[in-house]
């Protein structure tokens, strides 16, 4: 019984963990689809969580915080499409503007407000998202199997990991099961096709960045509101790219992409749950434990993807034929 306990623990955690990187999946999980590149999930994420702390520290409201990190996140996005749509630049090199750009900004604007050292203040109360407990979770928590399960792994989550698991399904009937979807999808692999058909060529894919803004700005919120209890420099520490890597591994689909992040959610709940462990007198050091998954993404990516095909129009310009 010890060990199902721990077990449920461990994916307890797991879910927490892989809530932000599930939000950046599909956030690029969209853009991509559209043809537009974005290796800035990192800076934009980081961007939302300070403003999302900033804005709950000084309101005391979460919600506040919340719409300040979305619209912070947006702000990048559009400077990300009108980069790499409107000006038809490189947008490898605008998505690493961008995390360079949210990685000074938010310690330089955090010092100049807070003076803490690039932190904003620890959140509490109405500042961060508290858990939601299920009917009945306390009553039902100590019924073998079932109990544990309900009261601690379905229940006690803030409504931000609802949102992102509800999300899944939502971008699966959007992509695969709406006129918007499936154009979504064309413009990524044909643009000049979409055009030819008397659609926007140019409004499909700023509304892709717009939703990979949004949902990245929820992200980069549950970092600083509900999964910690503030800003603190870097504090994404390479989420975007596990995100980006589990986006590959999934092959841009959304159920898939569930899976991807779970998996990586779960390598890193393991990392923290077990570390200076003892194997017969040799003990491994923290430092290998906290290294492990992203030395293991790297090794699932290599090994077991096997050949990844991005969209056909993925990261070119579109340039309207007159």
């Amino acid at each position: 019984m010890e060990f199902f306990i721990t077990l449920i623990q461990v994916l307890d955690s797991t879910v927490r963990l892989a809530t932000p990187l599930l939000l950046a999946c599909l956030a690029g999980l969209y853009s991509e689809r559209a043809g537009i590149f974005d290796i800035g999930l990192e800076g934009k994420m980081l961007m939302a969580a300070f403003f999302s702390a900033a804005v709950a520290a000084v309101t005391g409201s979460v919600w506040l915080g919340l719409l300040a990190g979305i619209a912070s996140s947006l702000v990048l996005s559009g400077l990300h499409g009108l980069a790499s749509i409107t000006f038809r630049g490189n947008q490898l090199i605008s998505g690493v503007a961008i995390n360079f750009l949210a990685s000074g900004l938010t310690v330089l604007i955090a010092q100049s407000w807070f003076k803490q050292g690039g932190r904003t203040p620890s959140l509490f109360g109405g500042g961060r998202f508290e858990p939601i407990t299920f009917p009945f979770a306390d009553s039902l928590s100590n019924v073998p199997i079932i109990g544990p399960i309900y009261a601690e792994l379905l229940s006690g989550h803030s409504i931000l990991v609802y949102v992102a698991f509800l999300m899944v399904p939502l971008t699966w009937w959007v992509l695969y099961r709406t006129r918007f979807g499936l154009r979504l999808r064309a413009v990524g692999e044909n643009p000049a096709a979409v055009d030819t058909a008397g659609v926007s060529v140019v409004g499909l894919r700023f509304a892709a960045v717009a939703i990979c803004g949004v949902l990245c700005g929820i992200a980069g919120a549950y970092l600083a509101t509900a999964l910690q209890a503030g800003f603190v420099k870097e504090m994404t520490a390479g989420r975007g790219f596990i995100a980006l890597a589990a986006l590959i591994f999934a092959k841009w689909r959304p159920w898939h992409a569930m899976g991807a992040c779970l998996l990586f959610g779960l390598l890193q709940a393991v990392a923290l749950r077990f570390q200076n462990i003892d194997l017969g007198g040799v003990v491994i050091p923290v430092q290998v434990m906290d290294a492990l998954p992203y030395i293991l993404t790297v090794v699932i990516l290599a090994g077991f993807v096997g050949k990844a095909i991005p969209p056909r129009a993925g990261g070119e310009p579109y340039v309207k034929e007159r």
